[in-house]
């Protein structure tokens, strides 16, 4: 799984030329998907249309070939198009191609060493906070050209363009509107007649076929944007330090959900098709397929889910499907392009109100807010409601942060300290079968038995200054079975206790330590303090040694 080796590499060993046919249609029918929703994500993105398409065909390309999957579909995702707006508005496209130039580096350097399975450690909550998030700022991002209102200025906070549209709805182009119900409408009730030809491209064909013969007065995307049907050319941006600063944040968000969104991607095509992808080497080719996207003028690009399941379903079963897409949609830049320009703006927008609304993952969120705790309540609506209030950056960096801070607290509660009930203390009938009982254990005179359950670290390090060192007591036993972990601060505290005893003349003794605990003693000289002879394997040898002490 960890290999550092694509899977076309390996797959071309066997491979036949029936597979050849089925992945030349699966790719061709990808690449008619892809062509509607590149364009609608590139313009949701605030870029050219046809950047959508360089970044589909180049990215798409790149990441097919080195891949570590091997049906995946790579290109824009709607994943991006908040954070990509927000760069372009501040930074230009000068900054946004360095900054996916940068997530592409950051994208290799984890694969490289091997950092795949790190991406586990991003909690459910917040991906699906900020999922959501996205999902409800395209949505409201949309609302302009679906009601085709007119806004004197042309806002870029979410908050702010909810203000400009209520602000400018008096300004309602019902024909736009119109146009819009009708593209939303074909798209959901296209999949129910037929399920092969995708409901984007009809939308798009029969909305631009009423505008045209109809002449109907709506904003288009040849009256807004002027489009280019050149291929892709390379172009090295000017660096500068400054705008490496600047974007430096973005970069690492871009990075953190094209890793992500692939590898989540990766699992659910591998459950498809009964395989398994190379999570590093997955990455890698994400990185690959983000500089080489910069380079060419495109946007940042990740492995797209629906686009793979798609692939999947129409009989792509190696990465040719992927590389094939890509080449048609080069073709369809060269050749058809100036038709783009006939494609209605409402259509866009009713697109891109379907792509919202599926990766929203509505139930999922309604759901976790039902049935989670408190705390991953906080943690998902805070996710969530920093990225539409402000933005993908923040939401991440907030939402990783309350999260630590709350699996902490958690870890902290579960940490305990207790001293044993000894026999003189006990009311109740012992149960004489239970060898394992702790109150049949026998404890010698002026002994002290306490049991540490849970990880030894800051969060919990005040419990074990708890610990009472009464002048009459000759041995402190701690028993540590049932410690998996422990930090500098927790070793601390013990180095604290064991002055406390040395002063008072009290043995510590340290039962049951396990692996990473006792090596982190020992490195820190902690293991010598105390004395080979005062580490015991198990409580019954504690006890001894306690016995030893007292007498």
């Amino acid at each position: 799984m960890n290999k550092l080796k694509p899977k076309l590499f390996s797959v071309l060993k066997t491979y036949t030329k029936e597979q050849f046919a089925k992945d030349m249609v699966a790719g061709i029918i990808v690449a008619i998907i892809a062509l509607p929703l590149s364009i609608a994500l590139a313009l949701a993105s605030g870029v050219t249309p046809e950047k959508g398409l360089y970044t589909a065909i180049v990215a798409g390309f790149v990441i097919s070939f080195l891949g570590g999957s091997r049906v995946q579909i790579a290109g824009p995702t709607a994943a991006f198009a908040t954070i990509v707006a927000g760069i372009v508005a501040e930074d230009g496209m000068e900054g946004l191609i360095i900054a996916t130039i940068m997530a592409g580096i950051i994208l290799i350097i984890i694969g490289l060493l091997r950092f795949g399975s790190m991406i586990r450690f991003i909690p459910y909550t917040i991906t699906t906070g900020f999922t959501f998030g996205i999902a409800v700022t395209i949505f409201i991002g949309e609302i302009k050209d679906f009601l085709g209102l007119t806004f004197q200025n042309s806002p870029v906070e979410t908050l702010e363009k909810v203000k400009a549209c209520f602000e400018n709805i008096h300004t309602i182009n019902y024909s736009a509107f119109i146009i819009g119900m009708i593209s939303l409408g074909i798209l959901i009730l296209w999949p129910k007649i037929n399920g092969k030809i995708p409901a984007s491209f009809i939308a798009v064909i029969i909305a631009s076929v009423l505008v045209k013969i109809f002449s109907v007065p709506v904003n288009t995307i040849g009256s807004l944007y002027e489009l280019s049907a050149n291929p892709p050319t390379i172009h090295i941006p000017q660096f500068s330090l400054g705008t490496i600063r600047n974007v430096m944040p973005d970069a690492v968000t871009i990075a953190i959900l094209a890793g992500i969104e692939s590898l989540l991607s990766c699992v659910v095509a591998d459950g498809m098709i009964g395989s398994r992808h190379r999570s590093n080497m997955e990455l890698i080719a994400q990185g690959a397929g983000n500089i080489c996207s910069g380079l060419f003028g495109g946007i940042p690009a990740t492995g797209a889910i629906a686009r793979t399941a798609a692939n999947v379903k129409n009989g792509g079963r190696t990465p040719i499907s992927g590389m094939v897409h890509a080449v048609m949609l080069l073709l369809i830049l060269v050749l058809l392009m100036p038709y783009a320009a006939l494609i209605p703006m409402p259509a866009i927008a009713a697109i891109l109100f379907m792509v919202a609304y599926n990766m929203s993952g509505l139930r999922e969120f309604a759901v976790l807010l039902k049935r989670s705790p408190k705390s991953d309540i906080l943690v998902l609506v805070t996710t969530f409601v920093l990225t539409v209030a402000f933005d993908l950056v923040v939401a991440i960096e907030a939402g990783i942060l309350l999260a630590a801070i709350l699996f902490m607290k958690r870890m902290a509660d579960v940490t305990k300290v207790e001293s044993w009930q000894y026999i003189e203390e006990e009311n109740e009938e012992e149960d004489l079968n239970d060898t394992e009982n702790i109150r049949l254990k026998k404890v010698p005179r002026h002994t002290l038995v306490y049991e540490i359950n849970g990880p030894m670290f800051f969060g919990a390090a005040d419990k074990f200054m708890n610990i009472s060192l009464d002048s009459h007591i000759n041995a402190v036993i701690l028993r540590m079975r049932s410690v998996p972990a422990m930090d500098v601060t927790a070793l601390h505290a013990l180095e604290e206790i064991l002055i406390k005893c040395k002063k008072k003349q009290i043995t510590l003794i340290l039962s049951h330590v396990q692996e990473q605990p006792l090596n982190m003693m020992q490195k820190a000289g902690f293991a010598s303090k105390i004395g080979s002879g005062n580490f015991c394997d198990n409580i019954d040898i504690a006890l001894e040694r306690a016995a030893e002490i007292a007498s």
